[in-house]
């Protein structure tokens, strides 16, 4: 009995204890049932979405880039969808990159060094994509995307690529887009590059770049345990696609402009030359061709390492705008200048007769007249027909180099025209500053006297040299050239309409202008231009014979063919009384050494197929080589 008590008394504690227990455990259960559940149902979807987050980021979405247009409307530059070969470092083995390196150059094409240069040149980080080649063909593309296992780090891409659609024709203006470099990330104001970036590189697509590329998006994406990207989480802003461009310049006239400096280069034999046509009412360029060029589809597609090499070996220097980023002698156009500022500051008037001679006399140096015997008394007119060196040395004289240089400057030379394309040189005008500041002298009365027929020190591109005699033409107006005519929205909305940008207005007097322009007319009638007077339409303009380089074994020096013109808003019977002329020409025949003058009938070539007369007034035989000096 009393055992019995005992050990009721011992298993009561513990009963008591056993359901404690219980009851805490049940609590403790309920409580992680409840807070299971709750996680669960409740913040189950946050905390999912925390989780993929935690093993993604947010990348860019590319842009659209934007159109390009001719005047009519025709498409120059689309957006073509290509298939690109790219490698992110990070996830590329050092232990395994000579084979991934080696595969990708026999699938591609591309040499093992090409590929190596390119991974270590990157100027991103070694977790951006680097480029290694574009436009891959889809079979080959195909491969790479199966074979992904064997090539860590490697990954296939469809983006758009851009299509020129007549390649060289239009290539020195349109330019071509490449691979972003680091100074392109360190130079750039707007909105960061992308390390693997394709950017505006050269003409129109370096200097619209901002306007082109559009804006980029930005998206979250989910990543794999490798780093991979497996899925989108969110779009968090949309891509606006880049803006588009309509051009001043019209495919024919540029077809026909190149067809007219293509034949002068043939029959000449030259190696470089320039025609450009603009309105000189508006400044809109019409046509403008560089010559050699080259394919600006090369660069789109991915240009090697050997074609980029021959590009920048070649002598021509394609890849070089020659219309407006070299700068040559003006030779005897600069006589517009030199006319113009004995007129306006009143050292002679328009018939005042100055006396031509063989040659005039400086100490014991003789300059000499182009024909070697002169004319007798002239007047501007005449003088500028005859494009008389003595004429207008005696002109020069009178000025001063000062002055002549005040003059040159009305007409926009020794500075950029501000033309939409980069590189533009800005020339050389001499004063006595800039001769001091540059030789630590003062200019020589002959330097005076070189001055004034655009010898010497004198400099000009053939974009300033057309637009000074656009000013010219139009009676008085410098204006800013511009190959762009409108920049249009992706939406269709004009952002920038076209209008005349006024440089400066030219402070000589609209009869002194009208003197010049009828000069310019009488360098046609007075036939310096051989059967240029012949052709149905009315032409004004001068040529022009500028020597530079080093002597022959006679004694000559080699020389570039200039001629500039314009006609008349009615062609056919207006006069050059007035300022109304819609059309202005440059030829430039680099080089050329020929009896005749080549650049003149390159422009008469190319009137010929813009009025589309059909009389053949070309004289090819003035483009053989003979080196005869004279204009």
């Amino acid at each position: 009995m009393s055992v019995s008590i005992e050990n009721d008394r011992v298993r009561g504690p513990r009963v008591a204890r056993f359901v404690a227990f219980a009851a805490v455990v049940a609590i403790s259960v309920s409580a992680l049932t409840i807070r299971l559940a709750y996680l669960q149902l409740v913040q189950g979807p946050r905390l999912v979405q925390q989780t993929v987050e935690a093993r993604g980021i947010t990348r860019a979405i590319p842009s659209s880039r934007g159109l390009i247009y001719d005047r009519a409307g025709r498409p120059l530059v689309t957006n073509v969808p290509s298939f690109s070969v790219k490698v992110r470092p990070a996830d590329l083995p050092f232990s395994e990159r000579a084979s991934v390196v080696a595969r990708l150059s026999g699938l591609l094409g591309v040499s093992e060094a090409d590929i190596n240069g390119t991974i270590d040149s990157s100027p991103g980080s070694t977790f951006d994509l680097v480029r290694i080649a574009s436009n891959v063909p889809e079979a080959t593309a195909r491969v790479i995307s199966e074979e992904r296992l064997s090539l860590p780090g490697v990954e296939v891409v469809v983006e758009a690529q851009r299509s020129y659609a007549f390649g060289p024709l239009f290539s020195q203006v349109l330019g071509y887009t490449g691979p972003v470099t680091a100074s392109d990330l360190q130079a750039s104001t707007g909105p960061a590059y992308l390390a693997d970036d394709i950017i505006g590189k050269a003409g129109l697509e370096a200097t619209y770049e901002a306007s082109l590329r559009g804006t980029y998006g930005a998206e979250k994406v989910e990543l794999d345990p490798a780093g991979r990207a497996i899925g989108v989480i969110d779009t968090v802003r949309e891509p606006q696609a880049g803006a588009s461009l309509q051009l001043t310049i019209d495919t024919r006239e540029q077809k026909l402009a190149q067809q007219a400096i293509e034949w002068g280069i043939k029959t000449a034999g030259l190696k470089r030359g320039v025609l450009i046509v603009m309105n000189p009412q508006t400044g809109e360029v019409l046509a403008l061709v560089s010559l050699p060029t080259y394919d600006d589809n090369q660069f789109a597609t991915g240009i090697s390492t050997k074609q980029y090499r021959a590009l920048l070996d070649d002598p021509g220097q394609p890849l070089l705008n020659h219309a407006i980023a070299e700068q040559f002698p003006p030779g005897s156009t600069y006589k517009l200048v030199t006319a113009t500022g004995g007129l306006a500051d009143q050292r002679i008037s328009d018939t005042t007769e100055l006396m031509t001679k063989p040659y005039l006399e400086i100490g014991p140096y003789r300059y000499t007249e182009w024909n070697g015997r002169g004319w007798g008394p002239l007047a501007v007119r005449e003088a500028f027909g005859h494009s008389s060196d003595t004429f207008f040395y005696q002109v020069a004289g009178m000025l001063g180099i000062d002055r002549l240089a005040y003059w040159a400057r009305q007409f926009g030379f020794g500075a950029a025209t501000g033309i939409d394309l980069p590189g533009e040189a800005a020339g050389v005008v001499p004063t006595n500053q800039w001769k001091l500041d540059t030789f630590g002298q003062e200019i020589f009365p002959g330097e005076v006297y070189q001055a004034g027929i655009g010898q010497g020190y004198d400099t000009v591109t053939p974009i300033q040299l057309l637009n000074a005699y656009c000013a010219l033409a139009n009676g008085g107006k410098l204006l800013q050239p511009q190959v762009v005519r409108e920049v249009i929205a992706a939406d269709g909305t004009v952002i920038r309409p076209f209008s005349p940008r006024l440089i400066s207005r030219l402070t000589a007097s609209p009869a002194v202008l009208r003197i010049v322009r009828e000069a310019a007319r009488t360098v046609v009638t007075i036939r310096h231009t051989y059967n240029l007077v012949e052709l149905p339409i009315n032409v004004a303009g001068k040529s022009g014979t500028a020597e530079f380089g080093l002597r022959d074994t006679q004694g000559r020096l080699p020389f570039h063919s200039w001629f500039v013109g314009f006609v008349p808003a009615d062609a056919y019977g207006g006069s050059f009384t007035k300022p109304d002329s819609t059309l202005a020409v440059l030829a430039l025949a680099y080089d050329s050494r020929t009896v005749g003058n080549a650049a003149t009938e390159i422009v008469k070539y190319y009137l010929q197929l813009h009025f589309d007369i059909k009389k053949d007034y070309r004289l090819p035989q003035l483009l053989e080589r003979g080196n005869f000096y004279g204009d």
